[in-house]
């Protein structure tokens, strides 16, 4: 669960910490005070879309931190955190930091060590699930509806998606193939006229592996054949002559040997000294043949800079190497023996295609049967959630169909299969608001409230089956009222039995199942605009759903009505605990 929140330079938040306690925190307050920039902050601290116009005017950087304590050990940010390296004390918290700087650049952290955004926002979508009024869209949204299936199955689905997917994959790729080498005629010629220019080029150039460096070695040794004579010689006649090396080393060993007759013990150091004498002599001698033999040959410079210029021309058309050329060459070589034998490649990769084509749609059927059986279990989970919501005479239903396919597609049993990489399966929800009205897309018959609480029964379902430790509810009970209100406010709260629950509201009825209400203010001070944020004491949060309750002016009537309706509020939260 979040913990606390800190805000600095965010929007117009200056300097702001908020703690968060366990079950339901609903954060009120006149519109403008800045609620739903307090979620903003959020969304950006769980890796949503930053810009640097989120930096509050006149200052370098907004920074934004969240401490969470995660209990559950199997939390998947556990396994995460280790594969990162970042470390999580025995204390389980974690804390995640974003900051923006003015000019949009992002530092995002984890427990100190910096991650990347992606990685940021991986974790924090495990910990938080914000759902804004943004995801009524969502649901209104055809294409939505299978990943909302599929989010609900999960587990009893992952391994057949991931099976299908890797199939898919073959699929795609054995198509590609088969269109490529079906392309028209002028364009394959073309094609192989070019390859077999540049195999001749390659070939024509008789390459060896590591030829270049070898070259490279030679033309340093050549070209500076005289500078390499003079240090040789002078090496060897600093050694051979009288006078010389060899010569106070042979003196050195004499001495040695003859003191060693006398103290036994210098008999190890009289060796180490011969040796060392015989190595040097034997070192000048391969000095004097190394520089007898060392000969400038203009002409063999010349070849070995033509050579080097020819390889050099190759890269630039072929690889970064000489090995790299080769390997181009082994390449094109067998594209150009595909398109020799194009017609034999075609019924290969055909036969290969249609194997796969029979792998994938038995996959594809049994992911579609898995998604078939979820779509009964979510239909009926649904459906006790609307009634829970007012809602008992609406008829849900998740309409299955096959996609579109043309007679491109593959043809299976006389009938042609449009595959994607999702399966084969187009779903859509159907909704009857009324008694004896046919099923319609949910798109096109639902009102704003209708959507609001179906929207927040899929999220009642999800919150029990998913590891995410906090959820945010910005301003979901737009478009209700009334009895309609008071549901979706004890279903809010139930949610929170399960999962922190953080709740922007205008709603009385949710502020009144708060366990904790937090009131967002706007406030003047040195000519800036301060947002402030107040945990209010059960006299203050009368005062405040009061003012939810009146809308205008506070009297003694709506202090009174605020009452009861808290009293009524603790009364339900009791017998729901329960």
């Amino acid at each position: 669960m979040l913990i606390e929140l800190s805000i600095k330079n965010f929007a117009i938040i200056e300097d702001l910490t908020i703690p968060f306690e366990k079950g339901l925190t609903v954060l009120t307050g006149e519109t403008g005070a800045g609620k739903s920039i307090i979620i903003d902050a959020i969304s950006l601290l769980v890796g949503g879309r930053g810009s640097s116009e989120f930096v509050r005017h006149g200052a370098n950087r907004s920074e934004i931190q969240g401490l969470f304590f995660i209990e559950d050990q199997t939390h998947y940010i556990y396994s995460k955190a280790q594969q990162l390296g970042i470390e999580i004390n025995e204390d389980q918290m974690v804390i995640l930091q974003r900051d923006i700087t003015a000019q949009g650049k992002t530092i995002c952290r984890i427990n100190g060590k910096l991650v990347t955004l992606a990685i940021l926002r991986e974790i924090g979508q495990t910990l938080v699930d914000i759902h804004g009024q943004h995801e009524h869209q969502h649901l209104m949204q055809v294409d939505r509806h299978l990943s909302l299936l599929d989010q609900f199955a999960d587990e009893k689905i992952n391994n057949a998606i991931m099976e299908y997917k890797e199939i898919y994959k073959t699929f795609v790729s054995l198509t590609n193939q088969v269109k490529q080498f079906s392309e028209n005629e002028q364009q394959l010629a073309h094609r192989l006229d070019l390859l077999q220019y540049q195999l001749n080029e390659i070939e024509k150039a008789n390459l060896t592996p590591g030829e270049d460096n070898t070259l490279y070695e030679e033309r340093l040794k050549l070209s500076n054949g005289e500078k390499l004579y003079k240090m040789i010689f002078d090496s060897y006649h600093s050694l051979y002559g009288d006078g010389k090396g060899l010569d106070w080393v042979m003196l050195a060993m004499n001495n040695v040997e003859e003191a060693a007759s006398i103290d036994k013990e210098l008999t190890s150091l009289k060796e180490t000294v011969d040796n060392c004498y015989y190595l040097l002599e034997e070192a000048s001698y391969s000095l004097r043949d190394y520089y007898e033999s060392i000969e400038f040959d203009p002409n063999r410079l010349n070849f070995i800079e033509s050579r080097l210029n020819e390889i050099l021309q190759l890269k630039r058309k072929y690889g970064e190497s000489v090995s790299e050329i080769l390997e181009y060459a082994s390449k094109i070589e067998e594209e150009i023996d595909s398109l020799l034998h194009r017609e034999e490649k075609i019924e290969k990769l055909e036969s290969q295609l249609e194997s796969i084509i029979q792998d994938l749609f038995i996959e594809a059927k049994n992911l579609t049967q898995l998604r078939r059986e979820a779509a009964i279990d979510l239909t009926e989970q649904i459906s006790r959630q609307l009634k829970d919501l007012y809602m008992e005479k609406t008829k849900f239903h998740i309409q299955f169909t096959d996609r579109t396919a043309t007679d491109k597609d593959p043809m299976i049993d006389g009938k042609n299969i449009y595959f994607n990489e999702d399966g084969i399966d187009k779903i859509e929800f159907l909704l009857s608001t009324n008694p004896g009205e046919p099923l319609k897309p949910l798109a096109k018959i639902a009102s704003g409230g209708e959507i609001s609480r179906i929207m927040l029964a899929l999220k009642s379902i999800f919150s029990t089956q998913h590891g995410v430790t906090s959820l945010i509810f910005d301003e979901v009970d737009t478009g209700v009222s009334g009895r309609v209100a008071q549901a979706i406010a004890e279903k809010i709260y139930n949610v929170s039995t399960k999962s922190q629950v953080l709740c922007i509201t205008h709603l009385p009825q949710v502020a009144a199942m708060a366990n904790t209400h937090l009131y967002i203010s706007k406030e003047q001070s040195d000519d800036k605009t301060v947002t402030k944020v107040a945990s209010l004491q059960e006299k203050e949060q009368i005062e405040e759903v009061a003012r939810m309750l009146s809308g205008v002016k506070t009297t003694d009537l709506t202090r009174e009505n605020a009452k009861e309706l808290l009293s009524q509020a603790n009364k339900k939260k009791f017998i729901l605990k329960s």
